[in-house]
Order: C-alpha cells, then structure tokens, then sequence
C-alpha cells in the first residue's frame, strides 16, 4: 500500500493550505480522502500528485478551471497520449503572447511618457504631444499649454 498523507502534510507539501484543499474536495478536483478512526483525512500519492499538477498548472496562467479540466483529460487517456494537454498549452501560449504584445504596448507608453518629461498626469492628457494614450472625445475643441513651450494650443 501506498503512503497516505495527512492534510496538514498535504497542504505543505503542495504549497496550499488546508481549507484550500477541502476546497478542492468539493470543487472535485481532488476525490474525498479516506479517514482516520479519528475522522483525520488521508490523502494518497497520488492525490498529492493531482494537487501538485493544479498548482503547476495555475504556475503556468491556467485558471483552476482549466488546470481541472487538465486534470480530467489526464484521467481519460483518449486518443493519442497528452492530445489535450498538447491543444490546452498550444491556446495557453496564444494567449500569454497576447498579454505580452499588450504590455510591451504599455512599456512603450511608459518609456515614452518618462523621456518626454511627463511629470503631471492631468496636465500631459491635455496636450497633443503626449505619448499616454488616452481616450479623447471627437470633436471637442480644448485648450491647453504646451509643457515644452508654454504656449497655449487649442486642439479641435
């Protein structure tokens, strides 16, 4: 027979802790421990395994939904061998090259706004120079002064 764990040894070893883990019990990502005659759960390698994979998972940008989802592919082995690990991590990659496009947008618009100067918010929004992209109505004339210049400019 294989070791059991009790809860406590579970949760440090997973990085979790034990609320978390009568969490996972009931979402189902973890089946219900056996017991002690004291009523002490007892979890398995392999459940220990299981959890350990979740939180990889969660590591890697999946939610706890999708690293469940992860888990059950694995426990139906269908078709050819990781064929839904292999589609989940190829839709996962798409998506975190996604976020990072967005954000080297952000890093640039951060760079841009520390080189031009930018030491008021309120102020740069109200100039056309400004690298911050901000949402501007159409159509609305405003005034405002150049913070290179100190002229005033009014943009239609």
């Amino acid at each position: 027979m294989s070791a059991m764990w009790r809860a406590g040894k579970v949760a440090e070893a997973v990085g979790v802790n034990v609320e978390t883990l009568r969490y996972y019990e009931r979402r189902g990502l973890i089946a219900e421990p056996d017991r002690t005659p004291g009523g002490h759960r007892l979890y398995s390698e392999a459940t220990v395994t299981a959890l350990r994979v979740v939180k990889a998972a969660q590591a890697l940008g999946f939610t706890l939904d999708e690293a469940a989802d992860l888990l059950e592919a694995g426990r139906h082995h269908h078709g050819p061998r990781h064929a839904g690990l292999q589609a989940r991590t190829a839709a996962k990659l798409s998506e975190v090259e996604q976020k990072i496009a967005a954000l080297e947008v952000v890093k640039d618009s951060l760079i841009a706004a520390r080189d031009a100067g930018c030491d008021d918010l309120v102020a740069c929004a109200e100039t056309d120079w400004c690298p911050i992209p901000f949402s501007r109505p159409p159509d609305r004339p405003t005034e405002s002064v150049d913070l290179r210049t100190g002229d005033a400019v009014i943009r239609t």
